[in-house]
């Protein structure tokens, strides 16, 4: 019995330790956390949220909703009360006879709630029937209203859906059943984890709450990230150019040159050797070529779709052309570079220009009549603040985008991560994706308004033309064999908008394949993996409905097919090419120096 009472005595001095070293450590986080706070600076209102004129639209649609039609909306709040107030009575009915389960629950499945509580814990069951009952009721109130026209419509849902969202009970820790578990489990160290994680994240963006969505500590750029062998045999102030060497004896004669977005970094196409695409392309016998477009700062402000036009596409063209002393280039646009590709090919027709043989692009955007989901973003409230922040500063800075983009799948890159890291405790994952997404990149801001004004906004590249280097460029004028690649669930370039960007191209020559997946994992999609299939169809005369009707599925990656086209406007095989052979100097080891630039905060 003392021998019982002595580790009594010892745990509960251990518990005792315990808590005064986690009190310490709250004291400390609590003074940093004051610290990083104070490092916030001001964000302009209307790069906050959309601006009051759209509420008050809605506000104005639901009042003369109310006299126009009161039945409809008193049918509305009968049918939501009605249902709030049943569930309430079956719940207290089944509590005040001593009955701990929940009463019957309809609402539909949401990945949100897995934990068993939320169906068998009458306190959280009745949080979650409650929220998605209210949650319906709203949705259901915007989606009736008239009066509004289809975008009002959209931006309304969006930004409903968004405060809907944030509400959730499971973003706060006294009505999350998991982060309470956790806690208990942990004799709250967990919490005290969770405030480090927080306090971390505020210090590493300035006081922004943006949370770290990949262990930092993980990656390096050079080391488990962008590995493959290659050097820089060219820079100036818009980019790096990287030559791959060889993995085959020999290589087909024409050479490819691929062109990432500048919204990102080009180390998506080579993450690792498993999906590097850039690997896999050097592996079936191409001289390749990629460039690393440069992380502006303040002194980019002049810089333009001109600039990226001349001192980029058709610089890093002429380069590839010299060292490999070809007069023909095959090239690739990702994205935004996509899009530039096609205004840098309609410049090239207009000045007789036939360096390209054949262009393939990623998930591009040419037709912007529909904005997809990314369109509530593009109205003048927003894009105001920006050209009014980009005359302030001459840049957009990646805090922006990266808001943007990640509120576009708020509940998967901004709540559960945060429900992980902040209320769980959990450290953030060795994740190379998640990773190269923090790994911003800012903007200029010149390049920036020019390219949401007059390609977003009024899709100058398919209708009037869009003002380039003292011309304009037209989508009809892109008119060397091309290859495009659109991804089935892709939130940032819809599909059926690239598709019909490519029919509108001046070329005799198209294909178009459709990937599963999105708009980074359906075009990282390895063979090895035989993960994600694609679609062919070769009428592209057809709607983007009617073409789909119509498609034929094919197992596993796209890649083959891409290749096996690309491999009949490659022409022989020569000789290997090494980085360097030419008599160009190197200026370095890929992955150069660009890539390594982190974006101002």
């Amino acid at each position: 019995m003392a021998r019982d009472g002595e580790v009594k005595a010892q745990e509960k001095q251990q518990d005792l330790e315990k808590l005064q070293e986690n009190i310490v450590k709250i004291e400390e986080l609590s003074a940093r956390l004051v610290a990083a706070l104070a490092e916030k600076k001001p964000v302009p209102p209307a790069l906050q949220g959309p601006s009051q004129e759209l509420f008050l639209k809605a506000a104005s649609a639901y009042m003369a909703e109310m006299m126009n039609n009161p039945a409809r909306v008193i049918e509305h709040q009968v049918s939501h009360w009605g249902k709030t107030l049943k569930h309430y009575v079956e719940a207290q009915n089944r509590l005040s006879h001593g009955d701990l389960t929940p009463p019957p629950d309809e609402t539909p499945k949401d990945r949100r709630f897995q934990n068993p509580l939320w169906e068998t814990n009458p306190y959280f069951n009745f949080l979650k029937q409650q929220y998605l009952l209210n949650a319906e009721a709203i949705e259901t109130a915007v989606s009736d209203m008239e009066g509004l026209d289809e975008r009002e419509r959209k931006r309304i849902d969006y930004f409903t859906r968004q405060i809907v969202d944030m509400m959730s009970p499971t973003n706060f820790l006294a009505t999350n059943p998991d982060a309470l578990q956790q806690a208990v489990e942990t004799d709250g160290e967990s919490l005290v984890k969770g405030l480090e994680n927080l306090v971390r994240d505020l210090e590493d963006h300035h006081g922004e709450m943006i949370v770290n969505l990949a262990d930092k500590e993980a990656f390096e750029v050079g080391e488990n990230l962008g590995t493959s062998k290659g050097s820089v045999v060219f820079r100036n102030r818009m980019f790096e150019l990287i030559q791959y060497a060889p993995l085959t004896d020999e290589v087909h004669k024409t050479p490819l040159l691929i062109f990432p977005p500048w919204i990102n970094k080009f180390y998506i196409l080579d993450l690792r050797e498993q999906n590097s695409l850039i690997k896999w392309i050097v592996e079936q016998g191409y001289t390749v070529f990629v460039v690393s477009w440069v992380n502006p700062n303040e002194g980019y402000a002049d810089v333009g779709m001109d600039e990226y036009v001349e001192e980029g596409f058709l610089t890093a063209i002429e380069q590839v052309k010299q060292i490999t002393a070809e007069p023909k280039i095959n090239v690739i646009g990702y994205c935004i570079a996509g899009t530039t590709l096609a205004i840098t090919l309609s410049l090239m027709k207009q000045r007789k220009d036939k360096s390209v043989k054949s262009a393939t692009f990623f998930t591009t955007l040419t037709d912007f009549s529909d904005q997809g989901e990314v369109g509530v973003f593009l109205d003048d409230d927003f894009v105001d603040g920006i050209e009014e922040e980009a005359k302030r500063t001459g840049m957009m800075k990646s805090l922006y985008m990266n808001r943007t983009f990640s509120y576009l799948r708020a509940n998967d890159l901004i709540y559960r991560p945060a429900i992980r890291s902040y209320m769980m405790g959990e450290a953030p994952p060795a994740f190379d994706l998640l990773y190269w997404n923090g790994d911003a990149t800012d903007l200029p801001g010149k390049m920036a308004v020019q390219y949401l004004r007059g390609l977003c906004q009024r899709d100058e590249l398919a209708t009037t033309g869009f003002p380039v280097c003292g011309t304009k460029a037209h989508l009809s004028e892109v008119d060397v064999p091309l290859f495009a690649i659109g991804c089935e669930t892709d939130h940032i370039a819809a599909w059926d908008s690239s598709y019909n960007g490519v029919r509108q191209m001046g070329s005799k020559n198209k294909t178009f394949v459709l990937s599963e997946s999105g708009h980074i994992a359906g075009i990282v999609n390895p063979p090895s993996k035989k993960k994600y299939g694609h679609y062919t169809n070769p009428d592209l005369t057809l709607s983007p409905e009617d073409w789909r009707e119509g498609a034929d599925f094919h197992e596993g990656s796209w890649w083959p097919r891409w290749e096996k086209w690309l491999r009949a406007r490659s022409g022989k095989k020569i000789p290997a090419r090494v980085p360097g052979d030419s008599g160009v100097d190197i200026l370095g080891p890929a992955p150069g120096n660009y890539v390594k630039a982190k974006a101002t905060l």
